[in-house]
């Protein structure tokens, strides 16, 4: 009988020390786990309540920054295209209205030299009228000074031809103007006679 106790005892020995083999040194112990799983819940717990709102707002707050930046820059690429757009109209403005003031210019300098030829013609023409009077006032006065010397020299040979004095006045002027009379008809055949010279060559 005592050997039935030894045995179950050398058995139950056998059992621990195989049971003690077969724990692994590198696996925790269940209430390892357990505690470590407990801990980890807190922690999950206490990370989901309050830092990751605030993660979640700081990744929010930077998504709206991003978008306003997004929609602020197609709000302002949207203003430049506008103001290129008023630019190129302004542009394409100034450009008719300087070609309308070039064309404008242009004929008003046209109606301007057309007025100054006009204006100089008119004092040409008043400049060749004003020396064709004082001319013909010089031809005047020469022609009284001729007519009056002529006939003082006409009448003083036609005296020593006749051999009397011809110092009647009514007789001296009717043969001052036989005299020049025939020095004009004398002169205009010699003018007539030139011209159809001049027409024949």
């Amino acid at each position: 009988m005592i050997t039935a106790p030894l045995v179950a005892a050398a058995h139950s020995a056998v059992v621990a020390a195989e049971e003690v083999e077969e724990v692994n040194p590198l696996l925790p112990h269940t209430y390892d786990i357990v505690w470590s799983l407990v801990i980890v819940v807190i922690i999950a717990v206490v990370f989901i309540k309050y830092a990751l709102p605030k993660f979640q707002a700081v990744l929010d707050e930077r998504a709206e920054k991003i978008e306003g930046g997004l929609k602020h820059a197609e709000t302002a690429q949207a203003e430049a295209a506008e103001l290129r757009a008023e630019y190129e109209q302004q542009l394409a403005d100034a450009r008719t209205e300087a070609a309308r003031i070039k064309e404008a210019a242009r004929a008003e300098g046209g109606a301007i030299v057309t007025e100054l030829k006009a204006k100089a013609a008119a004092e040409a023409a008043r400049t060749v009228e004003t020396a064709q009077r004082q001319i013909e006032a010089e031809r005047q006065q020469a022609a009284v000074s001729l007519r009056n010397d002529v006939g003082a020299l006409a009448t003083e040979l036609a005296s020593k031809i006749v051999g009397e004095s011809l110092e009647d006045t009514a007789r001296q002027s009717r043969v001052v103007d036989r005299f020049l009379e025939e020095l004009e008809a004398n002169a205009s055949a010699t003018a007539s006679s030139t011209t159809s010279a001049g027409k024949e060559n």
